[in-house]
């Protein structure tokens, strides 16, 4: 009985450990400088470490996805000049197979983003330099259509280096998938379109049903949802700042701005990416040019924020992060210093531990993880 009691134990423990052993990385990079080829395929284990597994050459994939069933990749290929485009790949996970299923047009130059919703119907690109947005339907064998609903962005900001024009940085659906979030970081504007995913060729409203003017020079980027209330985070990237919202029947109202440092500096920023932990309970922004760090917050149950602390990211320009689904690790892409630093998550007090764990992968700058 003790013994068969042992086996069980045992049995139970070793299922335990190679269930948490079942993510994997998708990496997206830069492949215009320094040493990478495309998108990057990793094994990750429960202790933070990792291995290899696959490459797949493409060009510029900065942004990606995968299908909700993780059999397809869909990236963005960030180029210019009328280049802008967007891949689709069919995808082994457990062999790491990427198969080239087509490429089309994005609609404007410099797509550096890309979502999808849940049942894959579409994808949602932002195309930076074009100052516009596209949605592009998914085929029923996991390609894209050549046919595309895109939405101009027109106007300007206060920052006259960087607010010359429009510039849409992403587009996230709400968590109900009725309404699509657009960040423009040229306008200073964050825009609510309606949705119908039912529409095969227009599922979005030809304008927004509400538009949230942020503060002039805010530059917003990305966005993150709470994972169970009704807030909505976004990290502004020219002030180096995050503004909470409360977001109801597709309005934004404004609770709260919180600079992600904690004391005024002469220091220069470029706030980048925003993650909340899977519990809803703290929020991470990073921080490039002069500060190089992620800011941690802890989020109250009226969704405000109270700075926690910072936490270097050991690298630079942290473009991209992404929390683990079980909570336990952030992985921090520095962008310029070619290399990926896994923290180990204290999911009390929200800090970061710097678990000596690397991914060395050339100009690293989206990070999907894989179950």
């Amino acid at each position: 009985m003790f013994h068969t009691l042992i086996l069980s134990v045992c049995a139970y423990f070793s299922f335990a450990q190679k269930n948490q052993l079942n993510y994997n990385l998708l990496i997206g990079t830069y492949t215009n400088a320094g040493n990478s080829e495309g998108i990057y395929y990793y094994q990750f284990n429960a202790d933070g470490s990792s291995k290899a597994i696959s490459k797949q050459k493409a060009e510029e994939p900065s942004f990606l996805i995968t299908s909700t069933n993780h059999q397809f990749v869909y990236t963005v290929n960030e180029l210019g000049k009328g280049n802008g485009a967007v891949s689709a790949y069919a995808f082994n996970k457990k062999t790491g197979e990427f198969k080239l299923l087509n490429t089309v047009l994005s609609g404007g130059d410099h797509p550096c983003h890309i979502s999808t919703d849940r049942r894959n119907r579409f994808v949602f690109v932002s195309n930076y330099s074009g100052g516009n947005l596209s949605a592009i339907a998914i085929n029923s064998d996991g390609s894209l259509s050549n046919e595309k609903q895109t939405i101009q962005h027109i106007g300007s900001g206060a920052n006259k280096s960087r607010q010359e024009k429009a510039h849409v940085h992403s587009a996230v659906l709400s968590p109900n998938e009725k309404f699509l979030v657009v960040q423009d970081l040229g306008t200073d504007k964050i825009s609510v379109y309606a949705v119908d995913l039912n529409n095969p060729t227009k599922p979005l409203s030809e304008n927004p049903l509400s538009v949230f003017n942020c503060n002039p020079g805010d530059g917003p980027r990305h966005i993150s949802f709470h994972p169970t209330k009704p807030f909505v985070y976004a990290v502004q990237e020219l002030t180096g700042s995050v503004t909470v919202l409360a977001f109801k029947n597709g309005e934004l109202k404004k609770l709260q701005q919180i600079n992600m440092f904690e004391k005024p500096s002469d220091k220069k920023s470029g706030a980048a990416d925003i993650h909340l932990s899977p519990d809803g309970q703290f929020l991470y922004a990073s921080n490039r040019v002069d500060y190089n760090d992620l800011a941690i917050y802890k989020v109250a149950s009226n969704g405000l924020l109270t700075w926690v602390g910072s936490q270097s990211t050991l690298g630079l320009a942290p473009r991209n992060f992404s929390i683990d689904p079980t909570g336990n690790f952030l992985l921090a892409a520095n962008q310029n210093s070619n290399e990926i630093v896994v923290f180990k998550r204290n999911k009390t007090t929200g800090l970061l531990n710097d678990t000596g764990n690397r991914i060395s992968v050339g100009r690293p700058v989206c990070i999907q993880f894989v179950r």
